[in-house]
């Protein structure tokens, strides 16, 4: 059986190429627009699949930083605390995000459910429900990038470990 560590890897590894794929999909999908509008025959498609391509690039980058405990949040708060205060705000904050995460793919589920029967109107064969199907994923997702990182995060609050702080800037 995998250790959480080789877990945590392989998530890690699972989502950088979902990232990679989609920053390099809507690289390819711009830049073959660009040419074939500046070719006078432009795609009708594209201002809906970029969209929907960066939506999808937000939620799963969302995820990886998420793994990478990246996202916005404030560690120098945590780190302020009195030693036995710190697991209890890591385990507060948890709480409190993935209450939210949950909560969004309860909601994303709901949404899908609304849509069902639609269709982009550029793609008319690519049901709305598969374009956003990336909020009940990319929150399921976010939810376990949390609860692997979790142990990490518990680790550093008990030993108290100090994340890099960003220099002030000088006149110099």
């Amino acid at each position: 059986m995998p250790t959480l560590a080789q877990l945590e890897r392989w998530f890690e590894r699972l989502l950088e190429l979902m990232v990679i794929s989609l920053t390099g999909g809507m690289a390819l999908v711009v830049l073959m627009a660009v040419i074939y509008r500046k070719a006078g025959a432009s795609f009708v498609w594209y201002d809906e699949v970029a969209s929907i391509m960066l939506a999808w690039l937000t939620y799963y980058g969302a995820a990886l930083a998420a793994l990478k405990r990246a996202h916005i949040g404030f560690p120098g708060l945590v780190e302020s605390l009195p030693p036995h205060w710190r697991v209890a705000a890591v385990y507060l904050g948890e709480i409190v995000i993935i209450g939210f995460f949950v909560l969004l793919a309860w909601v994303g589920l709901e949404v899908l459910d609304v849509l069902e029967g639609s269709y982009l109107i550029s793609l008319p064969d690519v049901p709305i429900q598969f374009t956003q199907s990336v909020i009940p994923v990319g929150a399921v997702l976010f939810i376990i990038a949390q609860l692997l990182s979790l142990p990490r995060a518990l680790d550093e609050a008990r030993r108290g470990v100090h994340h890099e702080v960003l220099p002030e800037l000088t006149d110099e």
